[in-house]
């Protein structure tokens, strides 16, 4: 460790898929939330001063998950207020992102296997917290904002939509819009 601490700036670009109306392929989504389905921040002491705390209880009452299923606990972090107004222009949806612990279950993927919460996407999808929705799924976001508050520093991840779940679309021909979002994060930091 450093004897010196300073504060960094971290901002996570990436593809994310979309989960409403309002987020067909192509958006840019800077994530004022995340919810972590990964239980990262759970095994850190301080968890608590860096979640929105009602925020989660909401969400988890909403999802009405019981016992072990689709569990670890679900925690929600919010970006930086001041790199969100910094980056977030009127050209990017400002919403909640999911991060999900991988690519398959968490975000609804049927294998052989059956889900434990055959529901969860449609829960996830209807989720409203004061005036926002569930906008996309990602799996970095929560780690990212959660890990960087914790430890005094600044973090927001904005992302590109490649697929939109409602639509039943995909690009596979992203690479520039994700340099076009790249640029827009950086000229704006």
């Amino acid at each position: 460790v450093k004897p010196t601490l300073r504060s960094l700036t971290v901002v996570r670009i990436g593809t994310c898929g979309g989960l409403q109306p309002f987020t067909p392929i192509g958006t840019y989504v800077a994530s004022a939330f995340s919810i972590g389905f990964d239980g990262l921040l759970n095994f850190y002491g301080g968890r608590d001063a860096a979640c929105r705390l009602d925020m989660e209880a909401a969400f988890c009452r909403h999802m009405n998950w019981k016992g072990n299923q689709c569990i670890a606990h679900p925690y929600v972090v919010g970006a930086d207020s001041e790199l969100l107004e910094r980056v977030a222009g009127e050209d990017m949806v400002r919403g909640i992102t999911v991060a999900c612990g991988g690519f398959y279950g968490p975000q609804g993927r049927r294998l052989r296997l059956p889900l434990a919460d055959p529901e969860a996407n449609a829960k996830i999808e209807s989720f409203e917290w004061e005036g926002r929705r569930i906008t996309n799924f990602e799996m970095e976001s929560s780690a990212v904002a959660g890990l960087s508050k914790m430890m005094g520093h600044k973090a927001l991840t904005c992302c590109m939509v490649i697929a939109n779940r409602l639509g039943g679309e995909a690009d596979t021909r992203y690479k520039q819009g994700i340099e076009g979002l790249i640029q827009t994060v950086l000229e704006r930091l």
